[in-house]
């Protein structure tokens, strides 16, 4: 790789013109930052914003920057030099930090996610994955199930090491037999014996918070980064309150708790994630939540207002309104909630971050969708690289010294039947 890369450094210092704190609040909206991170920012020593991009896409950052009243500068980034011994660190002289802090200064560096992985490669793995899946009636479908996470983890990279998924296919396979079993009966009961069916039905709501923990477990124990493995702890009672209290509750109350419940099923998946041994934070506040939930009620109600108002004046241009501002919605929310999960999270003492844009991310459904659609199907592994490379793009670390002093968690064997069992009776937890 002989491409120059630059990085993108800043030290607070803001254009003329603008005010100190128009500045903060521009920064704070650009990146959604912590007051933490953003004191940081301003505190006048350098700091590094974004590394390893090419000549376009640092001037790219720098234009978002400077268009928010923010001076930056682009620094030409050396060829990694030949590897020399270690000076030996000077203990310093502060409180033991937490895993994952090894430097001496306060300085971050940003290391963006990668995603290395192409459509005409996975193709190929997809369409074996499809004829395998039919001849087998099915069975194969738990080896095409680990090969395909097993491609997109493995093309994954982060500071230079790539993500791994670790299950078996004889342990999903297991668990899908068992699961099968389970939907046959409760299919059976409710034909013949329905009074046994509504009680079948019952124990599914009350044990589908369990089946929610189960899968995320079994998703994160099989998944390692530079060989510690993931792990989530998330509790069956905070699985019940997002599940069956909180969604009862928002539809006596008008709804009104949706920016709430969004909250808390982010921090539900944050706070109950680990690396190693080493818990996820997450900081994100509910006024922030219902901000951006009423900028969305806000631009959706400017749109059916448009689109009523065009359809009266020329039936072609209403609905087309509609579908554009449906799309944008659709960008809006889907994009921002990502970040605000992302943005508001931290392992340790690094920050993660998330630049999805709205417009972007919409244009990169909708023109996957066609093409999808167009090509019967064939399109559809070029989709999937395609947004997976995006949200790796778009995705970055805030890495405070290094990577390298997370203990691993005692290895533990998670069973697949919770993931299954929330394929089986279409149960799953969608917080984005």
């Amino acid at each position: 790789m002989s491409e120059q890369q630059f990085k993108i450094v800043f030290e607070g210092r803001v254009a003329e013109g603008v005010s100190p704190d128009q500045a903060r609040d521009n920064i704070r909206t650009l990146f959604s930052l912590s007051d933490a991170r953003l004191e940081h920012l301003f505190s006048g020593q350098p700091v590094v914003m974004k590394s390893g991009l090419d000549a376009g896409a640092a001037d790219n950052y720098l234009n978002r920057m400077q268009r928010a009243g923010i001076v930056a500068t682009r620094v030409a980034m050396r060829a990694p030099a030949p590897a020399a011994p270690p000076t030996p660190p000077v203990p310093p002289v502060k409180p033991t930090g937490s895993a994952g802090s090894g430097r001496e200064d306060d300085e971050p560096r940003i290391a963006g996610f990668r995603f290395n992985g192409n459509g005409k490669e996975y193709f190929g793995i997809w369409i074996v994955n499809i004829l395998l899946t039919i001849v087998t009636l099915g069975i194969y479908s738990a080896w095409a199930k680990v090969r395909n996470l097993q491609y997109f983890y493995g093309n994954t990279e982060l500071d230079v090491a790539s993500f791994q998924f670790l299950a078996r296919p004889t342990t999903i396979l297991k668990g899908r037999l068992i699961a099968l079993a389970a939907l046959i009966l409760y299919s059976a009961a409710f034909a013949f014996f329905p009074v046994i069916g509504l009680l079948l039905m019952v124990l599914l709501v009350i044990g589908t918070p369990w089946i929610i923990v189960r899968s995320l477990r079994f998703h994160a124990i099989n998944t390692a980064y530079r060989n510690v493995r993931f792990d989530f702890e998330g509790r069956y009672l905070d699985a019940l309150m997002l599940t069956l209290i909180w969604p009862v509750l928002n539809a006596l109350c008008l709804f009104l708790l949706t920016p709430l419940i969004a909250r808390k099923g982010h921090q539900f998946l944050v706070e109950g994630s680990r690396y190693g041994t080493t818990p996820f934070q997450w900081h994100g506040a509910t006024g922030t939540y219902y901000r951006f939930f009423g900028i969305g009620l806000l631009i959706a109600i400017g749109v059916i207002v448009a689109a009523i108002v065009l359809s009266m004046i020329n039936p072609v241009i209403g609905p087309i309104i509609g579908a554009v501002g449906y799309l944008g919605l659709f960008g809006y929310f889907k994009a921002g909630l990502a970040n605000l999960m992302i943005n508001h999270a931290e392992l340790a003492d690094h920050q993660l971050t998330s630049e999805l844009e709205p417009v972007r991310l919409a244009w990169i459904f909708v023109s996957n969708s066609f093409l999808t659609v167009i090509t019967l199907g064939l399109y559809l592994p070029w989709a999937k690289v395609r947004l997976a490379r995006y949200r790796a793009d778009c995705t970055s670390m805030a890495i405070q010294g290094d990577l390298d002093h997370f203990v691993a968690a005692e290895s533990r064997r998670t069973s697949a039947l919770g993931e299954e069992l929330g394929e089986a009776f279409d149960v799953g937890f969608a917080a984005i």
